[in-house]
């Protein structure tokens, strides 16, 4: 830790909004844990609100099981992200309380059992998808969520060839903190969501479509025209990013809340 680090835990536990405890955690341990072929940014939850997530993809098994191991014992939620089904076959047997997401190819540690109740404090973010073809990066989005400990729901293939499905489940979007939005093809749901709904819109282009979809690129470049004012964009099929991100609004916006 750098001094203007270890001075920004000393302002605030000399104003009492940093317990002893913490302090000390956070000013004696170690920030980094070496592993070789991985470097797990152990401090990452102090600093960011939220620990550091895994990539799976391109790591092997093992290192994937050395890197589990090292933030199960420092007391780490794990959350792993494009685990394929072929690494996860070896990685639940040796991790019971871990879960695996097929469709999302998720994995998770959790180290707390999840609580409805301590959900609802972290804020509610509702899931979007055009297309049944798009429920991977939802199901990416949405166990990003359920990490962050947000309260959501999905709601699936109400794409803007069939306006009137959108239309029937409005009522579910009225109070919540954020909406992920998720759509390929010509990408257009965001805006029409955003047109409904008074807090930001995560909009995910994701690679659905046919040949002038150009993997996603005609989705992002519609999303990134898009005309409602509250939609923000995220890259292709980037369901974590997109979940992310309204995790982090929800979040804020549930502390607002508490806090009057």
């Amino acid at each position: 830790m750098n001094p203007t680090q270890l001075e920004q835990l000393a302002r605030k536990l000399l104003d009492g909004r940093l317990p002893l405890e913490e302090f000390l955690l956070a000013a004696t341990g170690e920030a980094t844990a070496d592993l070789d072929e991985a470097q797990i940014d152990l401090d990452r939850q102090r600093r960011c609100g939220y620990p550091e997530v895994v990539f799976g993809e391109g790591k092997t098994v093992p290192t994937l099981i050395k890197i589990f191991e090292r933030m199960v014992g420092e007391g780490i939620d794990v959350f792993a992200t494009r685990i394929s089904a072929e690494k996860a076959n070896e990685l639940v047997p040796l991790f019971v309380d871990g879960y695996y997401n097929e469709v999302a190819r998720t994995f998770r540690i959790p180290l707390a059992a999840e609580d409805e109740d301590a959900q609802s404090t972290a804020g509610r973010v509702a899931v979007v998808t055009a297309g049944t073809g798009d429920l991977p990066i939802a199901e990416e989005a949405r166990e990003t969520l359920l990490w962050m400990g947000a309260r959501t729901h999905l709601i699936c293939d109400v794409g803007v060839a069939g306006p009137h499905r959108l239309i029937e489940h409005l009522n579910e979007l009225v109070d919540v903190d954020a909406v992920v939005v998720i759509a390929g093809m010509e990408g257009a749901l965001p805006s029409v969501v955003g047109g409904h709904v008074a807090c930001p819109v995560i909009a995910v282009p994701t690679s659905i479509g046919y040949g002038a979809n150009l993997g996603g690129i005609a989705a992002l470049l519609s999303m990134l025209n898009s005309c409602a004012a509250n939609v923000t964009v995220v890259n292709i099929d980037a369901g974590f990013k997109g979940g992310y991100v309204a995790g982090l609004i929800a979040a804020r916006t549930a502390k607002a809340r508490r806090e009057g």
